[in-house]
């Protein structure tokens, strides 16, 4: 630990001390300990149905806590986190300045709540909150607390009278080092799991001055520019840092308990610079915190959270944290969301292999609209569990999501010039039915992709010289690629190289300008061609352009283009609105077979502008071009009206096709009001060589379903969605 950071070691008396109070009755073996010899499963695997509650400081004494416990049984939950320290300490913590609740008095509200779950069998993990301190601690630790850059202290944005706590320098290393051993020592918790641990942005506070000075000779940035060399040491940096606080709580949980396992509140998707391939080296399990939506959000973005974390996380335990609430800026964090949008929210993440995680915040319960969903999402999950401990997923579709590009190309337009272009390939693949998995840019060995025979590149701007490589060989076994407009055009450091990285598979160059803003262009659909990726616009004539482009240049033969280009013109005054050049050769997509192998290359930014205008032509031709580059039949159709989201799974002995009805005049928008039922749907699944359907049934619905198989083809009507049907096949 930090031992020149000048804490006094009188400041943690009592961290190695004895059990105090009700906590003896729970030091005793973890959950993972007292079951090893006769579950080998591992505590962090074991959970399938998650609940969080959240104490508020005023909850002891005035909440029911038997309330709490009868629901965690009611809905068959078999894990639970629970508030303890940090912030506010639930125990009677022994630590100097480890404020305890002023409503707890002599009693241990956390102990109570640990023995009664393990009482139940349930798995335990303690929640800490390091983020903030109160008035006393900082006035006698002034090097707790975080300094902005013009070296002001900083008070805490919302609560009068706390200060927001420098992460990675003495507060975290020894003040929280203390109160983690603490509470694993005195209630042998499975897990910490810590909320807002990474800080609350950069802090310029003495520690964090000397120590990047160390690291690399240089002053702390003052803006967070990529192209900043300073920056880019910050961020190697304070990753470095953030993971070295990882492993020292890690390490210190399992000295106490050898099955006990840090998890921070950490990762997700190319908006996080905390590097996911790591935190999968860490971590034996990590818990998705998304809790909801707002503004603009669709409910498939909880699926995008499993697809994520899965990404590297492979087929270790993912868990979706869903909240009951509304989560918006003003932050109504007693309000309680409507029952359809929570249910679609919790059905979404399982369906996107995600295991439920509702959370509540604050034990007093002013409105309990949301108890019948959770007994009834969580009930059913139970019921069917063995359908839902998925092995495999079997989609043969990948998109590269790249945190690297968001970090070091998307800089501080992460939105705009990474995730938008995400969202719209993701939204393109849910419209049309293709089930579809994630990976990580840092994972494109063979091992990790070679069961996908498409990856889909979204603008993955920044790329090395190795990872183009990774995908050369990719797709000289056989491999497909759809990459769109600055894909490779960047170094790994968001420097732009004079050519594309993966310019001789796209078969174009680099002509040295970006068309941006593009107003009025469009594209003439070459019907002639009769390539698969216009099918469907044939009678178009012209279909809407890109906001951007870049200008490029071919350098292999490739055909005749299906699309190409008529060049922007004025859109005002109307009498001015017409084309002055209305039909180039310039294409807007390069097509090419290479082998087993077919490349598509979009130089706009057709993702991205789907995203921000859903027109149904770029749909149409994103899913088309999706289609042409895999060539092969598809491991399941779905054929019918509305709005789904599908995914396929493979378990020890069934397969299952999920079936998420999204059809709601608020997807877009919620919260959701009502569901409306999706008609019937005609799929269609293509069963493993050398097995066979012994049974299928609708698990929503609890019913069995007719066995209709022919050549390995096994189709399943289902007569109406009404939130989430899941077909299951016993092989």
């Amino acid at each position: 630990m930090d031992s020149d950071q000048g804490v006094s070691r009188r400041d943690f008396m009592g961290a190695a001390g004895a059990v105090v109070g009700a906590a003896a009755l729970t030091a005793r073996p973890a959950a993972g300990q007292e079951r090893a010899g006769q579950n080998p499963t591992p505590w962090y695997d074991r959970p399938m149905r998650w609940m969080q509650l959240v104490l508020v400081e005023d909850d002891p004494g005035q909440y029911d806590p038997q309330w709490w416990l009868d629901l965690f049984s009611r809905v068959h939950a078999d894990a639970a986190c629970l508030s303890a320290g940090g912030c506010v300490a639930y125990y009677p913590t022994k630590i100097d300045f480890h404020h305890r609740s002023a409503w707890m008095k002599d009693t241990d509200p956390f102990g109570y709540l640990v023995e009664r779950c393990r009482k139940n069998g349930m798995v335990v993990v303690a929640r800490t909150d390091p983020h903030s301190i109160r008035d006393e601690a900082a006035q006698a630790h002034p090097e707790w607390v975080a300094v902005d850059a013009r070296g002001n202290k900083r008070k805490h944005w919302a609560t009068p009278g706390r200060w927001v706590t420098c992460a990675l320098g003495p507060y975290n290393f020894q003040f929280m080092t203390a109160v983690t051993k603490e509470i694993v020592r005195n209630y042998m918790v499975d897990g910490i799991f810590s909320n807002r641990w990474q800080g609350s942005g950069m802090c310029y506070c003495d520690s964090c001055k000397q120590q990047f000075q160390k690291f690399c000779g240089m002053e702390l940035p003052r803006a967070n520019d990529p192209q900043d060399e300073r920056y880019r040491n910050y961020l190697q940096w304070s990753n470095g840092r953030l993971f070295e606080l990882w492993r020292l709580w890690d390490s210190e949980i399992r000295k106490i308990n050898p099955e006990g396992r840090y998890i921070a509140n950490s990762g997700g998707g190319s908006n996080t610079t905390l590097d996911m391939k790591t935190i999968s080296t860490l971590a034996p399990t990590l818990f998705a915190d998304r809790q909801s939506r707002n503004g603009l959000t669709p409910p498939w973005a909880n699926g995008k959270n499993g697809k994520e974390f899965r990404a590297t996380f492979g087929k270790k335990p993912i868990v979706g944290i869903a909240s009951i609430g509304i989560d918006d800026a003003h932050r109504w964090k007693d309000s309680v969301t409507s029952p359809p949008e929570l249910t679609i929210w919790l059905t979404d993440g399982i369906a996107n292999g995600l295991r439920p995680w509702v959370a509540k915040f604050a034990g007093k319960v002013y409105d309990k609209r949301w108890v019948p969903v959770v007994e009834k999402v969580y009930n059913w999950h139970w019921k069917n569990e063995k359908y839902l401990r998925n092995e495999e997923n079997l989609a043969r579709v990948a998109m590269v999501y790249s945190q690297q590009t968001g970090t070091y190309y998307g800089g501080g337009q992460k939105r705009q010039r990474v995730e938008e272009h995400e969202l719209g390939v993701y939204h393109a693949l849910v419209e049309g039915r293709i089930p579809f998995e994630m990976v990580h840019d840092q994972m494109l060995e063979p091992k990790q992709i070679d069961r996908f025979k498409l990856l889909i590149l979204p603008n993955t701007a920044a790329m090395s010289d190795a990872q183009c490589d990774q995908l050369r060989s990719y797709v000289k076994r056989g491999g497909s690629l759809l990459a769109t407009f600055e894909t490779s055009l960047f170094n790994e450091w968001g420097q732009r190289r004079k050519d594309f990285g993966l310019s001789d598979l796209l078969g174009v160059s680099f002509s040295g300008s970006v068309d941006r803003d593009i107003k009025n262009s469009y594209m003439t659909v070459e019907a002639q061609t009769k390539h698969p990726i216009i099918t469907g616009l044939e009678d178009a004539g012209r279909i809407i352009g890109t906001v951007q482009r870049v200008n490029v240049k071919v350098n292999r033969d490739t055909s005749a283009p299906p699309l190409t280009q008529v060049p922007s013109y004025p859109d005002l005054p109307m009498e001015e609105v017409y084309p002055r050049v209305p039909h180039t050769n310039n294409p807007e997509v390069y097509a090419r077979e290479l082998g087993q192998s077919r490349i598509v290359y979009f130089p706009g930014d057709i993702d991205r502008t789907f995203w921000e205008v859903l027109a149904v032509d770029h749909g149409r031709v994103l899913r088309n071009a999706v289609a042409w580059a895999l060539n092969e039949e598809p491991v399941v159709t779905v054929t019918g009206s509305g709005m789904l989201d599908v995914t396929i799974w493979r378990q020890k002995d069934s397969m299952t096709v999920h079936l998420v009805n999204l059809t709601n005049p608020m997807m877009m928008k919620g919260p959701y009001r009502e569901f409306t039922p999706a008609p019937p749907q005609e799929v269609k699944v293509r069963v493993p060589k050398g097995m066979r359907a012994k049974k299928v049934q609708l698990l929503v619905k609890g019913v069995e379903a007719p066995i209709e198989e022919t050549n390995g083809l096994l189709s399943v009507k289902v007569e109406s969605i009404l939130d989430h049907e899941v077909i299951a096949v016993d092989l």
